[in-house]
């Protein structure tokens, strides 16, 4: 990770995540006196919580190690920035996300060829996930898991009338998408979701809990639905307009979030960084490197 930052010469670190990478990144920054963002994707100790029964409150406080030397702790919605503030947290900025509007699109539904309605799942099929939650509904119509983790193999043995697709990327997985009725969100504990708008992108409404992601993407927008019932939300996501789902997910796109990344990180003081280009006048040579 030194000799990566030192070959690029940044202004400013971006951290993307609490991972591996992620803390040799910050040791690094840490030393060298290196200006560094990070950002808050997931709620790691909440899936630490799932997988170990480890408390909540241990790993938080490990999280707010972690990002107390950033500048800028990026977080996506006020649902998050606020559980964040509540936990100790400070110097939270706003990313937004956004969604490949010419690649997620609505398209030719024919592309499955399944009983209706399809209902589809697309993510990490891991415990923390609850796919459980939408395998076991006994909603008609066939279901869908595009997908790979630890939990496939279990899962697939314990339902073997849903549909496991594997992995799937690109011109692919945007054909799964639109050629789905509804897009099942059965995550507790995921702090935005991207998923949620590429499915409503490509027409198809979605079903969920109202928990924060869901609720900061869809809130009271006729897209889909939020529901404790998770069979009942899908129910009633159904009767979603597609066009309307579609409009709602045009408010995120990508320029909208790269000049809200770019604001956060930027400006920094440069000139004390790598100071033999300092001294000998010289720029360094990228505003910014990420570290995931």
């Amino acid at each position: 990770m030194a000799k990566t930052i030192e070959s690029f010469r940044p202004c400013v670190v971006h951290i993307a995540t609490e991972g591996p990478l992620g803390l040799s990144a910050r040791s690094y920054c840490v030393a060298r006196g290196i200006p560094f963002t990070t950002a808050f994707h997931t709620k790691f100790a909440e899936y630490v919580n799932a997988r170990s029964g480890v408390p909540v409150s241990w790993t938080y406080k490990v999280l707010r190690w972690f990002h107390k030397p950033s500048r800028a702790v990026m977080v996506a919605t006020n649902t998050v920035e606020g559980e964040l503030r509540g936990r100790g947290f400070d110097n939270i900025k706003r990313w937004t996300r956004g969604v490949d509007m010419t690649l997620f699109k609505p398209r030719d539904k024919t592309f499955l060829d399944l009983p209706r309605p399809i209902q589809l799942y697309v993510g990490r099929v891991a415990v923390e996930k609850n796919i459980e939650a939408f395998l076991a509904l006994k909603t008609p119509g066939s279901k869908v898991i595009v997908g790979d983790g630890p939990q496939l193999a279990s899962l697939s043995r314990k339902y073997p009338d849903a549909h496991f697709a594997g992995v799937k990327q690109g011109e692919d997985l945007a054909k799964y998408f639109a050629a789905a009725d509804v897009f099942v969100f059965p995550s507790l504990t995921d702090t935005f979701g991207l998923v949620l708008l590429e499915a409503l992108a490509c027409g198809v409404p979605v079903a969920a809990y109202p928990v924060a992601g869901p609720l900061d993407v869809i809130g009271d927008a006729p897209v889909g639905c939020l529901h404790a019932d998770l069979g009942e939300a899908v129910l009633r996501a159904l009767k979603a307009s597609p066009d309307a789902c579609r409009a709602h997910a045009e408010r995120y796109s990508w320029d909208a979030s790269v000049q809200q990344f770019l604001a956060n990180i930027w400006p920094f003081p440069s000139d004390k960084f790598f100071p033999d280009d300092a001294s000998e006048g010289k720029p360094a040579k990228a505003p910014a490197l990420a570290a995931e």
